[in-house]
């Protein structure tokens, strides 16, 4: 009897759909933290497989409603699940509320018997902007620690990595990580996981300081090219995940040698050409 592949799957929003990452040649035009850890789970122990259902913007409803099911169909070894992140900047979220639906996504998910990885949210005063949410993330942080040691899950505690301090780290949104945030916290899970592997990270010099005027212009900037568009959006009650699907939808095998972009190189998803313009956290 052949045995049952090694099967990864990952779940959730922007966080794990790899936002801020940018690569043209792959689906929704991102890469992300996911991708890498595939690609190492792969390339470590070949014959993985490989979904990513995550959605940029989607609430933990829209995650349980259109992800779940699928996700209980693949029959995966080893599930990632970031969710909430998106609820907590939405006025009048009830974090108690949120907390209760988390865990029944999360007990669903156990049934699996797969290894489940669960995500605290990184503390929001990344910018100065989101402080009103810092007491919303707090009580889901302690949430989800709870609910990962009810359910036997593994806790990456993303809120603790110090690394995230540099600015480098972080997409010009300031919302999603940058090329060098995903590829840490890619490192971080797989030393988790304890699978080998090798890749080059930020280097740790310290970033470069800013005169007042820089810093004012930046600030100006960010303000017109994120959060006035993200406002108009949230008026209009749309998102930038509404005409997207999962990037990868279903369980593709990984290459141990080239990784998913050979797989796009062959030809084997031809949505490889949509590249996502602009971020928005979810």
């Amino acid at each position: 009897m052949t045995p049952s592949p090694k099967r990864y799957l990952a779940l959730g929003d922007s966080f794990t759909e790899g936002v801020g990452d940018p690569n043209k040649h792959l689906p929704n035009g991102v890469r992300g933290w996911a991708d890498r850890v595939a690609e190492k789970l792969a390339k470590d122990q070949p014959g993985w497989e490989y979904a990513n259902l995550a959605i940029r913007s989607q609430r933990l409803r829209q995650i349980a409603a259109a992800q779940l099911e699928p996700a209980l169909a693949m029959q995966p070894t080893l599930i990632t699940l970031y969710a909430g992140g998106n609820d907590i900047l939405d006025a009048g979220t009830n974090v108690a509320q949120l907390l209760r639906q988390y865990e029944e996504v999360v007990a669903t998910l156990s049934t699996t018997g797969a290894t489940l990885l669960l995500f605290t949210g990184y503390d929001v005063d990344v910018t100065p902007a989101l402080r009103l949410f810092r007491r919303r993330n707090h009580l889901y942080n302690d949430g989800v620690r709870s609910i990962a040691r009810e359910y036997d899950a593994v806790l990456v505690d993303y809120w603790s990595f110090e690394a995230y301090r540099d600015p480098r780290m972080w997409a010009p949104d300031r919302l999603h990580m940058s090329k060098a945030g995903h590829k840490y916290l890619a490192s971080r899970v797989l030393d988790i996981l304890g699978v080998r592997y090798s890749m080059n990270l930020l280097d740790r010099e310290p970033p470069r300081s800013r005169t007042l005027l820089q810093w004012e212009r930046a600030q100006r900037r960010w303000v017109n090219d994120w959060i006035v568009p993200l406002a108009y959006r949230k008026i209009r009650g749309v998102t930038l995940g509404d005409n997207l699907q999962p990037r990868w939808p279903e369980p593709v095998r990984v290459p141990p040698k080239g990784g998913l972009r050979r797989l796009v190189r062959s030809g084997f998803d031809d949505r490889s050409a949509q590249a996502a313009e602009g971020h928005e956290r979810g």
